[in-house]
């Protein structure tokens, strides 16, 4: 195997569905040499986010069969769900993992890229550190007019696709494909069923209105009915899962409204949660080789 190694997390847009779930958890796994590490599903997001590891030949199979049962078993025409989306392999990010670099990365995107436009005849974006142009860097920006507005989103200026042609899979959709650097995926869920508030306070904390850096939200219902702040950490030097909290807990106070719980969406750096121990228990001179865990795995 090589020394290389590649994380990959696709998002797919099916949560509800437990058969066409293992199905395309399944892709993965028949792959030699792949991990399939983490597997999570949100019916109300009708979304699934799957994360796999390994070197680059072969996360580039994996993502490859991931999207073809996702074209094969999902139906976008009949698809409804909380988060936005273009298609039924949503999004693919690359992430590269140690002595790893983005460019590496970047290269397996066009790569695999490619291969989704021959193989499947799905229209290809690219994204974040694979971006064609500055407009194509953030992927809220690409997924503007969701599945539903594709076709005419294509034919716009600027919006044909990067590989294939203008004009959506007709059931599949399009799909997104990058290279970036690790980031969170953190649901905070207010003691509220109005998602209007999710929204309000999503609008305050993100980067694009003016909030915090590096931070991407957004205002959705929760399986559990509660207003959701779906929120993406992109850095976590630059703005810490502990900031994001209490930046949600202090707008929704504004309201009225105090937070339920949070949730981590896939995986998450160890180094993120001991930055949240350090905040919240005010450890001094804490490191991370007073873990336990950190000292039996090295």
């Amino acid at each position: 195997m090589s020394s290389r190694l590649i994380e990959c997390v696709p998002n797919i847009s099916e949560g509800r569905r437990a058969e066409v779930i293992d199905a395309v958890a399944d892709a993965v796994r028949r792959v030699d040499g792949v991990r399939l590490l983490n597997l999570q599903s949100d019916a109300s997001h009708n979304r699934s986010v799957l994360t796999f590891a390994g070197p680059p030949d072969r996360i580039a199979d994996a993502a490859i069969a991931v999207a073809a049962r996702a074209v094969d078993l999902i139906d976008m025409r009949a698809h409804a769900g909380e988060h936005p989306r273009l298609g039924a392999v949503d999004v693919i990010p690359f992430v590269p993992i140690g002595a790893t670099t983005i460019d590496d990365c970047v290269g397996l995107a066009r790569q695999v890229g490619e291969a989704l436009w021959t193989r499947l005849r799905l229209p290809v974006y690219f994204y974040a550190a694979a971006a064609s142009a500055p407009h194509r860097v953030r992927l809220p920006d690409i997924r503007k007019g969701e599945f539903e507005g594709l076709a005419e989103k294509m034919e716009a200026e600027g919006w044909a696709p990067d590989i294939g042609e203008a004009r959506p899979h007709p059931t599949a959709g399009a799909v997104v494909v990058g290279a970036r650097k690790p980031l969170v995926a953190y649901n905070i869920n207010l003691n509220t069923p109005d998602v209007r508030i999710a929204r309000a306070v999503a609008r305050r904390i993100r980067e694009s209105s003016g909030g915090l850096p590096a931070v991407q939200a957004m205002g959705v219902r929760a399986a559990s009915g509660l207003a959701q702040v779906s929120i993406n950490l992109l850095d976590m030097n630059t703005t810490s899962m502990a900031q994001v909290f209490e930046a949600v807990r202090s707008e929704a106070e504004q309201h009225g409204i105090e937070v339920a719980d949070s949730e981590i969406v896939g995986l998450v750096p160890l180094d993120t949660l001991l930055d949240v121990a350090r905040t919240h228990l005010r450890l001094r001179d804490f490191d991370r080789a007073q873990v336990l865990e950190t000292q039996l795995m090295e």
